[in-house]
């Protein structure tokens, strides 16, 4: 099952390259629409902003219990699963 699902995950990722690359070849052809047999494609160029609240946060000095007061836990565990390739040895 382990192996099943790392031979799953590396196809994902070579088929992921491969939209990447079509996407890549979209973006620098300046396509911005386009229409094929059963789909759609629009290209939209956005410059997404962040704030980075830890460091305004920080600045302001907020007190423990502030923190407290306003920190959730999520009532549902949260599951990661990574697979990386195993280190053969000869």
């Amino acid at each position: 099952m382990i192996d099943t699902l790392a031979s799953i995950k590396a196809e994902i990722s070579a088929l992921n390259d491969r939209a990447e690359t079509y996407k890549a070849a979209l973006i620098a052809a300046e396509v911005t629409a386009a229409d094929g047999t059963a789909h759609r494609l629009t290209i939209s160029e956005t410059y997404p902003t962040r704030t980075d609240w830890q460091t305004i946060a920080k600045k302001l000095q907020p007190s423990a219990q502030l923190i407290r007061a306003h920190t959730t836990q999520a009532d549902e565990p949260t599951f990661t699963v990574r697979i990386t390739a195993r280190k053969v040895t000869a």
